[in-house]
């Protein structure tokens, strides 16, 4: 029993190693060690959903583009080709006055046609040269929050993953105390000296904590495959972990003091630009009254014969510029309704930023709880350690010199046990409430 115990414990002791050194290589080789700055760089350069926004980004560019096109010259080449079985018909005056029916033209004729347009002004391009600047601003924002969230994300999970690592730890050494605990009952046992349940008790004891341990061991797996999902890390490659305990015990800490800025925050910030944008679509409508104008130059070479191979041999040119006004007299209400549509908009738009405020003050408010509880929490689990170590040595002493029963030493052992992975529960649980608070106040930079 005690040999299958010790090749369990060693089976589990290499699974995962911490590095003492930063490597700076995030290109995703095996065997890589990463710190939380690394795994989040990592994620800025590759995560699947990062990538889709920089699409998005140059999406809108193109948009952007397609939309200034239409104030260039529009040039077209047309070409076109007719065969008359029967020659249009006119009338002209004979010698004496009366008007005598003709055919006029030739049976094949051939227009081959350059045309130009230039816009002088209309709506339509007008909306596109004001609000294109707007669309940009709002893809960039958008990839900005992306970021944010990415990097909230990431950091959460790495945080989780470190909790299950160090939890591993904690059981590791709580089996090693247990395995030596069961090798004295046994001994004791062999020896007389102690009865067969202290022995059976410290088997139970330890029996938990390997299952425990075993559990914790399967849930950093799964916590390993969240991490690098968040991470777009490729799923054939394998990394480790580095944290500095010290500097993480220094990064729990928050200026609760600093004052709650809207404004911050990219969600208010997009909303910002989508109400820009929104004005600029009820100034479309409001300028549909507007006429379109817009300049032509047409160059035709016109050709025509009786027959098919002798049809190019001469053309007839000729050419002609001009102006078209389109001057919008009634379309059915259809403008009016639309600038309605279009100022009702933009009060919801106003509405949404009044919803968004009072959304992002009860998460910030929900976030600043979360921190300040966790906090406090961080620092009684501390204490608890501190006492339930003690405790477990005075009553290991006293089990040996007889003044107390096993059972008083197993429920020592559990209490330290506990105390230790609620102390850790509580750094791990302080450090995402600091993220969640971080990102409620919009001081999460993801380009620092």
């Amino acid at each position: 029993m005690l040999k299958r115990i010790f090749c369990f414990i060693i089976f589990f002791s290499p699974f995962f190693v911490y590095a003492q050194n930063n490597i700076t290589d995030t290109t995703g080789p095996d065997d890589a060690t990463l710190t939380l700055t690394q795994c989040v760089q990592y994620a800025l350069k590759h995560q699947p959903a990062l990538k889709q926004s920089y699409i998005d980004q140059s999406i809108a560019d193109a948009n952007n583009k397609i939309g200034y096109s239409a104030w260039l010259p529009q040039l077209q080449g047309l070409a076109n080709y007719q065969h008359y079985y029967t020659l249009p018909t006119v009338f002209i005056p004979s010698t004496n006055g009366q008007l005598v029916a003709a055919h006029t033209g030739l049976a094949n004729v051939s227009t081959p046609e350059f045309a130009a347009n230039q816009v002088i002004f209309s709506p339509d391009v007008l909306i596109a040269a004001r609000a294109g600047h707007l669309n940009t601003q709002y893809a960039k924002q958008n990839t900005t929050s992306t970021k944010i969230n990415l990097v909230s994300d990431v950091s959460k999970a790495f945080y989780d993953l470190l909790l299950s690592l160090q939890q591993i730890n904690v059981l590791k050494e709580d089996t090693a105390r247990l395995l030596k605990n069961q090798s004295d009952t046994y001994h004791q046992y062999v020896s007389g000296v102690k009865d067969k349940v202290d022995y059976k008790q410290a088997t139970i004891s330890l029996n938990n904590s390997l299952a425990q341990l075993k559990n914790t061991v399967e849930t950093a797996h799964a916590k390993f495959a969240n991490l690098k999902q968040m991470m777009g890390y490729p799923t054939n490659k394998e990394f480790n972990v580095f944290f500095d305990t010290t500097q993480m015990m220094q990064d729990v800490f928050f200026d609760t003091t600093e004052t709650l800025e809207f404004q911050k925050r990219i969600e208010y910030q997009l909303l910002q630009t989508s109400k820009r944008l929104q004005k600029e679509t009820t100034a479309y409508y409001q300028m549909g009254f507007l006429p379109s104008v817009s300049a032509f130059y047409n160059y035709d070479l016109e050709y025509q014969n009786n027959t098919v191979s002798d049809l190019f041999k001469t053309s007839y040119p000729y050419s002609l510029w001009g102006l078209n006004l389109s001057i919008p007299l009634f379309t059915g209400f259809r403008r009016t309704e639309n600038v309605r549509k279009a100022k009702l908009q933009e009060k919801r738009t106003d509405w949404d930023v009044i919803e968004l405020e009072l959304e992002i003050n009860t998460e910030y408010k929900t976030a600043l709880a979360g921190y300040t509880s966790n906090l406090y929490n961080l620092r009684a689990m501390s204490e608890n350690v501190k006492l339930a170590t003690e405790v477990y040595d005075i009553v290991k002493l006293q089990y040996r010199e007889g003044i107390k029963a096993y059972l008083d030493v197993i429920t020592a052992e559990t209490d330290l046990r506990n105390s230790e992975i609620n102390y850790l529960n509580a750094l791990f649980q302080l450090l995402s409430s600091k993220i969640d608070l971080q990102k409620a106040m919009g001081d999460i930079n993801p380009n620092s």
